[in-house]
């Protein structure tokens, strides 16, 4: 090895240092915010899509309760829920 490599390799600890204090982290930084950001709007999405197929379930209840109970007339049955509310 020669020995003018020992100082330059000496002074390049701290200089990369310096650069990944300065450069390199900020750009991390924000990289992380980006992808915290990307994740709370995955996670709202991912709410919204649960609400829905909550209210689909329910209006698959209904019908096959509708479906399978033969003791009452079908049109009065339609009839009540038609003056339910929504279930939204």
């Amino acid at each position: 090895m020669s020995p003018i490599l020992i100082p330059i390799l000496a002074l390049m600890i701290p200089i990369v240092a310096i650069i990944g204090k300065t450069f390199v982290k900020p750009w991390l930084d924000h990289r992380e915010r980006a992808l915290e950001l990307e994740a709370n709007k995955l996670a709202e999405k991912a709410a919204q899509y649960a609400a829905q197929t909550e209210r689909l379930e329910q209006r698959v209840r209904v019908l096959e309760r509708i479906v399978t109970d033969r003791g009452l007339d079908l049109s009065d049955e339609i009839e009540r829920l038609r003056d339910q509310p929504p279930l939204n």
